[in-house]
């Protein structure tokens, strides 16, 4: 449960001037991420939590815990903010979350963000950061990962590098608002969090040079088959609601045991405000319970 339950009106209000000022396309990234950081305090993590500062793939992370936590398995998670923005820390309340419901770590990468480093470096990164988690002595399908937005698009591009390239298939997706074609401009002005024009010019910013049909780039337009079972959440308000639902119903398509959850009255990546409202809480505890359920072999054996 949250530490403090305020009514979804309250939340939003609060919110709403807040995302206007930290999401300008007006403002430099630069700005944007302090403004971000800033902004995450009022994010509380559970009691409990334990944060340590770790190098995951050659680059820094927070594997985050609560409580005692499976030896055998792990999330890997991946920060939304349009790939621009965001960090572990303004991420870091979720992830205690996350950790608390599925007994697990849960390591959040601080990847390269753009426009320093476009398009593949994200991806580059988080591939390179599994594969130090296998190497460490993780199995692959003891590995469950999940992002948010942007973060949400990388997990599925990640899930499809690690299958074509290495033959790894994770335990699990855990999908939140997941932004898997950034080549779709959304057909209204915002929503409570994102707008358009700041959307493509993080758009933009990812993709640099590079081609915007390379499936790394928009994951959504790559074979879909032989990927783990995914957990997919957005709000009927956002923006990338309908993209989420295109991607869903090519999931079920492919085969991919797919499980949809659409809410009403919330909004896009509420998760992190889960210690702040009762809905939000329990749409993150869908999740948790989601990954532990695929990680729960792996946990198992580590008890026993």
């Amino acid at each position: 449960m949250p530490q403090v339950s305020l009514p979804l009106p309250v939340v939003r209000a609060a919110l709403n001037p807040l995302y206007r000022v930290m999401l300008n396309h007006r403002l430099p990234f630069t700005v944007q991420r302090a403004l971000m950081d800033w902004g995450s305090v009022a994010q509380r993590s559970p009691r409990g939590t334990h944060i340590e500062h770790i190098r995951l793939g050659g680059r820094p992370a927070e594997r985050v815990t609560l409580g005692p936590v499976s030896d055998a398995a792990t999330v890997l998670y991946l920060h939304g903010g349009g790939y621009t923005v965001g960090s572990p820390l303004t991420h870091r309340s979720l992830a205690a979350y996350l950790a608390g419901e599925t007994g697990c770590a849960v390591q959040v990468l601080d990847y390269r963000l753009a426009p320093e480093h476009p398009y593949p470096a994200a991806l580059d990164d988080a591939e390179t950061a599994f594969l130090e988690l296998v190497a460490s002595g993780f199995a692959p399908d003891r590995i469950a990962v999940a992002g948010d937005s942007a973060g949400g698009g990388l997990s599925l591009a990640l899930a499809e590098r690690l299958r074509d390239r290495h033959g790894y298939v994770p335990a699990a997706l855990g999908l939140i608002a997941p932004w898997v074609d950034p080549n779709e401009v959304p057909d209204r002005h915002r929503d409570l969090v994102i707008n358009r024009p700041w959307s493509r010019a993080c758009a933009a910013a990812y993709l640099g040079d590079g081609d915007s049909y390379e499936t790394g780039y928009a994951p959504l337009l790559d074979d879909l088959h032989g990927l783990p079972p995914t957990y997919v959440q957005a709000d009927t308000d956002e923006l990338l609601h309908t993209q989420c639902t295109r991607l869903v119903a090519k999931l079920q398509a492919a085969g991919v045991r797919t499980e949809f959850t659409e809410t009403e009255g919330l909004w896009h990546v509420s998760q992190l405000q889960a210690s702040l409202a009762a809905p939000a809480a329990a749409i993150t505890k869908e999740l948790g319970e989601f990954l532990r359920q695929a990680l729960r072999p792996a946990q198992t054996r580590s008890i026993g």
